[in-house]
């Protein structure tokens, strides 16, 4: 029996060395892809995150009432200021009393759509889709300006309308602005619901179907329990944006006087920061940022326990 040893330096590598090599190939392809991400993630989230707090620890300082000013650490005094600023808390409950009445409302009407979109009954799917969704496609300012004109009295095309109510009062002009967040936002909330409904399997209405429900009953009763969380999903956005709210306020302020400067948080940051004090106007940033981030994850998860059960 002859036994033929391979020379020293030829033939396969090991197999632990052949499993290195491939796993390290892996993680530098897996580096690459994630690169780009991390990069923008870093410059354009992480590090505006940092500064913002950075700033909010910051105070200025003059030596006289016309010396140089500079920044020296202050502690939380910027957030003292904010907790004892009553207009911004205001601001906050008016904010939060706009998303209880206008959130449920603009998901509804996404539902609703997005219903009527997946039934078989419907013609002209494509020209519907599209004009739900074509109001998104108008920037909040463009739209703020539109519906602006049309709330004027004096340059209305409803005039007789607009001369009786006056939608930017004091008392409806909160109300004007979540009739312009809805007519933009509701097109947006339908295709994420209308896309979660198309993933549904299609032998499940066939089968419901056969059992002998109605579309009305298919859509209560499978529909909108398989959609569920992608109307979560969308709540969850529209809370974020409710508590985010500038551009509509901002620009109906040209339209309305009952409009001001500390009318929304964002509004509040951003006349803050033209006075200009970046310091409160971080701090004012950072705690609008924690109160966003509590109400959406105690939303998440009280919804997610909702639907466990």
């Amino acid at each position: 029996m002859t036994v033929t040893s391979t020379p020293a330096g030829t033939g396969s590598a090991p197999p632990a060395r052949r499993k290195n090599r491939s796993s390290g190939a892996q993680r530098r392809a897996v580096a690459l892809f994630i690169a780009p991400f991390a990069v923008l993630f870093l410059a354009f989230y992480a590090i505006p995150i940092i500064y913002a707090i950075v700033q909010s620890l910051l105070t200025v300082e003059r030596e006289g009432t016309f010396g140089r000013p500079r920044q020296v650490f202050g502690g939380f005094v910027q957030y003292e200021q904010v907790f004892q600023n009553t207009a911004f808390w205001e601001s906050v409950g008016r904010v939060l009393l706009f998303g209880v009445v206008q959130v449920p409302i603009m998901l509804g009407l996404a539902l609703l759509f997005a219903l009527l979109l997946d039934s078989p009954l419907l013609k002209g799917k494509k020209f519907f889709r599209l004009a739900f969704f074509a109001p998104y496609a108008v920037p909040g300012v463009i739209a703020a300006i539109m519906w602006g004109f049309l709330y004027s009295p004096s340059l209305s095309p409803f005039g007789a309308v607009t001369s009786n109510v006056d939608f930017l009062s004091a008392n409806l002009v909160l109300w004007a602005i979540a009739n312009i967040v809805t007519w933009v936002y509701v097109g947006y909330n339908m295709l994420i619901i209308y896309s979660s409904l198309l993933a549904i399997p299609t032998e499940i209405y066939e089968a419901a179907r056969l059992d002998g429900a109605s579309n009305i009953q298919i859509a209560w009763r499978i529909k909108i329990p398989l959609v569920i969380p992608a109307i979560i999903l969308t709540a969850v956005f529209s809370i974020i944006g409710t508590l985010q709210l500038l551009a509509e306020p901002q620009t109906l302020r040209s339209f309305s006087s009952a409009i001001n400067s500390t009318f929304t948080p964002n509004l509040a940051v951003y006349t803050t920061a033209s006075v200009p004090n970046y310091n409160l106007a971080a701090a004012f940033s950072v705690v609008l940022a924690l109160a966003t981030f509590i109400l959406s994850f105690i939303f998440l998860k009280s919804t997610q326990r909702k639907v466990t059960q």
